[in-house]
């Protein structure tokens, strides 16, 4: 999407350590109009597609989701949840995984009330790197017993290999943008052709 990949030069940041800092549109200031076009563009890729419901991970996924829904008849979004609340009440599906900005391990969860076998679910997030999060989503699905129609990120880290192994496994992924390349001395960002 070459919108997204203009805004990713024109505004992002290449720290140490493989981080992209976008935090100016995506998930700190964000930027609606960009999400609407980035929701337009999943609707396009995932058209076909039976989708009853949105999966994210919270908290950068959520604004992202909540676009991508309108372009989806407004499909209820669920996200899953990083810390214990006193608003989750019966029984949960949870998973494990680990934040590659945070460095930590985090068990996530959602109420199964808002997961059954009969939906069809595609999972958004804003980034993708070695794919933690978004495996932990497919397992939370999985315990569901619903189905994984799609996954799309708004930005892949294409050298950190998570795309690529959840294509081998046959998820059909759709990624706006893949970055091949981030050099932190030089601030140069490379993109997939």
């Amino acid at each position: 999407m070459k919108i997204l990949e203009e805004r990713i030069i024109k505004d992002g940041v290449v720290r140490a350590g493989n981080v992209l800092k976008v935090d100016c549109f995506l998930n700190h200031q964000m930027d609606i109009s960009l999400f609407q076009e980035m929701a337009a563009e999943w609707k396009k890729r995932f058209e076909g597609q039976k989708i009853t419901k949105i999966l994210t991970i919270e908290a950068s996924g959520i604004a992202i989701a909540c676009i991508a829904a309108t372009a989806f008849d407004n499909v209820p979004v669920v996200f899953a949840k990083k810390t214990e609340s006193l608003n989750i009440d019966g029984e949960i599906y949870s998973s494990k995984v680990t934040s590659f900005t945070k460095k930590r391990v985090y068990d996530v969860f959602v109420s199964k009330k808002y997961l059954k076998p009969d939906d069809h679910i595609l999972i958004i997030d804003d980034f993708l790197a070695v794919g933690s999060a978004l495996n932990g989503l497919i397992d939370i699905v999985q315990q569901s017993g619903a189905t994984v129609e799609g996954l799309g990120i708004a930005i892949e880290k294409g050298f950190q290999g998570g795309g690529d192994s959840l294509r081998e496994k046959g998820y059909h992924l759709e990624s706006l943008a893949i970055v091949d390349k981030l050099d932190a001395e030089t601030g140069e960002i490379g993109f997939r052709k």
